[in-house]
């Protein structure tokens, strides 16, 4: 199995997907001012990612100021995507739902298999689902920014987010982590 990883300054792959309220969101289509936030999440199962969005939508007019669109991206079906708007009062982040497990590849996030019920919150992990990530997309369809992560403990957080893209604006700070050459 070939994992894959993005690369910064690279162009990201496509990504078309359904949003809970209806419309579809097609990356690179319309793009954000400066940046465009995926915030690839487990799923409604998840505690960690419902807190996680919420952290997000308390400060997404911040983003939204700065010129960052944020999309919340999952597995999950289109119901479990709109327990998960209710669940964290999402409006300035936008939801997507229905990523399937080769798209997630694609990007390079980890697929876990699921544990059953989460004995927290009683909502059943799908069979199958992809863990946490995160990427700053640029405006012309590259990366800046990634974090991939295997479990969804220790996230980027959304202050730190916020404060690191205004001083990437602010100095026109390049994408790093792009040499693949001798070293």
């Amino acid at each position: 199995m070939k994992v894959i990883s993005l690369l910064p300054r690279q162009e990201v792959p496509s990504l078309d997907i359904p949003l809970v309220a209806g419309k579809r969101f097609v990356l690179g289509a319309a793009p954000a001012e400066h940046f465009t936030m995926l915030l690839f999440y487990r799923g409604l199962h998840c505690p960690i990612c419902a807190k996680y969005l919420a952290e997000f939508e308390a400060l997404s007019s911040d983003f939204a100021s700065r010129g960052v669109e944020i999309i919340a991206i999952s597995t999950d079906t289109e119901e479990r995507g709109i327990k998960m708007v209710e669940k964290t009062n999402a409006s300035g982040v936008k939801v997507a739902y229905g990523l399937s497990l080769q798209e997630a590849r694609h990007w390079g996030l980890y697929i876990s298999e699921s544990l059953g019920t989460n004995p927290k919150i009683g909502v059943e992990e799908p069979k199958f689902f992809s863990e946490p990530a995160l990427y700053l997309i640029k405006r012309d369809g590259t990366l800046y920014y990634a974090a991939v992560q295997t479990m969804p403990f220790a996230r980027p957080s959304a202050p730190d987010l916020l404060a690191a893209i205004d001083y990437a604006i602010k100095n026109d700070y390049p994408a790093r982590g792009e040499y693949l050459g001798s070293v």
